[in-house]
C-alpha cells in the first residue's frame, strides 16, 4: 500500500498543476478576446473607411423601414436579426468581430488537427491570436473589410476540408463563407486544384505568378471576361486605392509560401512534412490574387491567404525543435503584447 501512495499523490499533483494551466489558458484567451472585442466594438465611426456604412445601414435596420443593401444572405440575416433586439451600434460591432474571433478559433482547431496535432490545442491557440492580432491584415478584415473578413477564415476552413476529402465539411464551410461575402467563390473555383500533385499546383502558382506581374492577367481578363474586369475596376473608384499590378504584394505572398521550407529544419517530424502539405491551401488562397489582383483595393484578395500565414507561423513556433520558441509562458506574454500592438493598429487604422 505504501509503495502506491506516493505514485498517487504525484499523479493527484500532476493532474491540478495540468488543469491549472488549462485554466489559466482559457482565462487568457477569454481576457483577450474581450478585450480586443472592446476595442474593435467601441470605435468611432469614423475608424475604418466602411465603418459608417455598417453603422448607417444598421441605423436604417433599426428603424423598421425597406433597406437596399448589397449585403450577402448569411451577413444580412445577422444584422437585421440583431437590429430587431434594439441592440446599438457598438453592440453590433462586437457581435461581428466577436463572430470573427470564433471563426479564428475554429479555423485554429482546423489547422491544428490537420497538422496531426494531438496536444496542446489551447497553447497553439494562444499562439495563433496573438500572430492574427499583430497582423494588420487581420485589422483590416475587423475594421474595414467586415464581411470579407467573416468570409475569409471559412474559406480557409474549406479548403483544408478539401485537400483532406472531406466533402462534407468543405460543402458546409463553402456555404458559411459564401453567405457571409459572394468573394469565396473566387477561391473555391481554385479548390479543385488541391486534386493535382503538389508539383502541378507549383507550376500553376508558378505561371500566375509570373503572368500576374508582367500584366498579362489584366490584359486576358480585359480581353476575354470585360464584365469581370469592369467590376474589378470600378471597385470603390473613387478610391484609386492601390490599384494597378502589385508586384510588392505578389512577392510578398511568394515568400510566405516558402517559410515553411526555409524553416522546416527546426520544426518537428512530421509536422513539418504536414505544414509542407499545407502549403498546397495556401497556394489556392493566393491564385485569386494573380487572376484580378490589379483592381482597386486589390489586397483584398490576399485577406484569406494572409489570415492563414498566422496559423502557419504560430504551427511553426508551436512545433519548433526549439523548446523555448514554443515556451507556454512566452507564448501567453506573446498574446499579451499583441493586444496592445492591436490596440494601436486599430486606434491608428494601421492596415495592409
Amino acid at each position: 500500500m505504501n509503495s502506491v501512495s506516493p505514485y498517487i499523490a504525484y499523479s493527484h499533483k500532476s493532474n491540478i498543476t495540468t488543469n491549472a494551466r488549462l485554466m489559466l489558458s482559457m482565462m487568457l484567451i477569454a481576457a483577450a478576446c474581450l478585450f480586443v472585442d472592446i476595442v474593435v466594438g467601441t470605435r468611432g465611426i469614423d475608424v475604418g473607411t466602411d465603418t459608417y456604412v455598417y453603422a448607417g445601414i444598421f441605423r436604417e435596420f433599426r428603424g423598421g423601414g425597406p433597406v437596399e443593401t448589397r449585403f450577402e444572405p448569411g451577413f444580412l440575416l445577422m444584422s437585421r436579426l440583431l437590429a430587431m433586439t434594439g441592440a446599438s451600434v457598438e453592440l453590433y460591432q462586437c457581435t461581428l468581430f466577436g463572430l470573427l474571433l470564433i471563426f479564428a478559433m475554429l479555423a485554429a482547431r482546423r489547422f491544428f488537427d490537420y497538422l496531426g496535432s494531438t496536444r496542446g490545442y489551447l497553447t497553439f491557440l494562444i499562439a495563433s491570436l496573438a500572430f492574427l492580432l499583430i497582423s494588420p491584415m487581420f485589422v483590416n478584415a475587423s475594421i474595414n473589410a467586415v464581411r470579407q473578413g467573416l468570409s475569409s477564415l471559412p474559406v480557409f476552413i474549406a479548403l483544408l476540408a478539401f485537400h483532406q476529402r472531406q466533402w462534407r465539411s468543405f460543402f458546409i464551410w463553402a456555404v458559411i463563407a459564401t453567405c457571409f461575402h459572394y468573394s469565396a467563390l473566387l477561391y473555391l473555383a481554385f479548390a479543385p486544384l488541391l486534386l493535382f500533385n503538389p508539383k502541378f499546383l507549383r507550376l500553376a502558382a508558378l505561371v500566375g505568378f509570373v503572368a500576374y506581374c508582367t500584366g498579362i492577367t489584366m490584359i486576358v481578363v480585359r480581353a476575354a471576361v470585360p464584365a469581370l474586369y469592369n467590376a474589378v475596376m470600378d471597385y470603390s473608384l473613387s478610391a484609386k486605392y492601390k490599384s494597378g499590378v502589385r508586384i510588392d504584394f505578389a512577392v510578398f505572398s511568394i515568400f510566405w509560401y516558402l517559410l515553411p521550407y526555409l524553416f522546416a529544419g527546426i520544426v518537428r517530424k512530421p509536422f513539418s512534412t504536414r505544414l509542407k502539405d499545407g502549403t498546397a491551401v495556401y497556394l489556392v488562397m493566393v491564385l485569386p490574387f494573380f487572376v484580378v489582383g490589379w483592381g482597386n483595393f486589390s489586397n483584398r484578395y490576399l485577406l484569406s491567404s494572409y489570415l492563414a500565414i498566422s496559423l502557419m507561423v504560430a504551427a511553426i513556433l508551436f512545433h519548433s525543435r526549439l523548446s523555448i520558441l514554443r515556451n507556454p509562458i512566452l507564448l501567453r506574454m506573446g498574446l499579451v503584447i499583441s493586444c496592445a500592438v492591436f490596440y494601436y493598429y486599430v486606434v491608428n487604422q494601421v492596415i495592409v
